[in-house]
Formats: C-alpha cells, sequence, structure tokens
C-alpha cells in the first residue's frame, strides 16, 4: 500500500500517513478524501477508492512548527545524492568539522559525499585535507520534511504542498 498525505481542516499539511490508517480514518467519518490514486479498496459489503491524500473534518492545532528529522535518506535528499566536495554521485555522509574534533550531528555539519573524498578527508577538515565544498551544508525549509518522509512524491500532493510553502 501506498503513504497518504494528511490535511487539517484548513488544508494544511499535517502528515503522511499509511493508505490503511487513511481508510480507517476516512471510515471512521473523520476525514474526507481528498485525491485517490485510481485503485479500490474491497471489503464483503462495501469498495472504496483508495486513499492518497485526505482532509480532516475538524482543525487540529499544531502546537509547534515541524522540523524535519536528519537521516541518511534526508541528507541525501537535500543534496540531490551529489558529493559536496567534488560533484560526483554521494554514497555516504561526512561530517564537515569531524565529531572527534568538537562537531555536532547537525544539518550544517553533515554533508552528502562520495566515497573517494571521504576517506581522503578522513578525520580532518576540509582545509586540512586540501579539499573545499562546493556547496555549504544547510538546513532544510520548514515543509520539506514530507519530501524527506517518502522516497518519492506522489504529483497528487505537489498543488497542497505548494499552498504550505
Amino acid at each position: 500500500m501506498r503513504s497518504a498525505l494528511v490535511l487539517n481542516a484548513t488544508y494544511e499539511p499535517l502528515s503522511v500517513v499509511s493508505a490503511r490508517r487513511a481508510i480507517c480514518l476516512v471510515l471512521l467519518d473523520k476525514a474526507d478524501v481528498v485525491a485517490d490514486d485510481g485503485t479500490h479498496v474491497h471489503s464483503e459489503r462495501m469498495s472504496m477508492a483508495s486513499p492518497i491524500v485526505i482532509r480532516l473534518r475538524y482543525v487540529v492545532k499544531v502546537p509547534y512548527h515541524r522540523h524535519t528529522a536528519m537521516s541518511r535518506r534526508a541528507v541525501f535528499a537535500r543534496d540531490n545524492h551529489k558529493c559536496g566536495y567534488c560533484g560526483h554521485h554521494a554514497d555516504s555522509i561526512d561530517h564537515v568539522l569531524p565529531r572527534s574534533r568538537g562537531g555536532k550531528n547537525v544539518w550544517e555539519n553533515v554533508i552528502a559525499a562520495c566515497r573517494a573524498c571521504n576517506l581522503r578527508k578522513r578525520d580532518r577538515t576540509p582545509e586540512e585535507a586540501g579539499m573545499k565544498l562546493m556547496t555549504l551544508p544547510r538546513t532544510p525549509r520548514e515543509m520539506s520534511w514530507i519530501t524527506y518522509s517518502v522516497p518519492r512524491v506522489p504529483e497528487e500532493w505537489k498543488p497542497y504542498l505548494a499552498e504550505a510553502s
């Protein structure tokens, strides 16, 4: 089953849930189907379109601004799977200021790197290794947690994500 985007009653993106959870919310009359993926889910007595975007019937107050959790997948997605030192395909991550030297495990210190650059840099700063950063690592935008939570963002989600940005 696919994932479904959950929208607040105000059409603000709230979370990403499994299609099964989205179906349960619709069947419990807690949400309405905004868009479906063209397939149907069948039970003994009923059939319904499989939701890909649902909207809650009530407003949920979000007490905090959501931030993107840092993970390997998120770092690769942020850097487009390109090495931050040479621009080739990245297959590992690297701390710009090594953790052994006091570098933190934060967005501004982690970058995608190819294996050759990672081995060349080792436990040194880029300046000590004679390397330059092609792009500075940055914290992702506020709504990017959605794009990092799934491998590929469905086309049906894009109008709702564009409104929130």
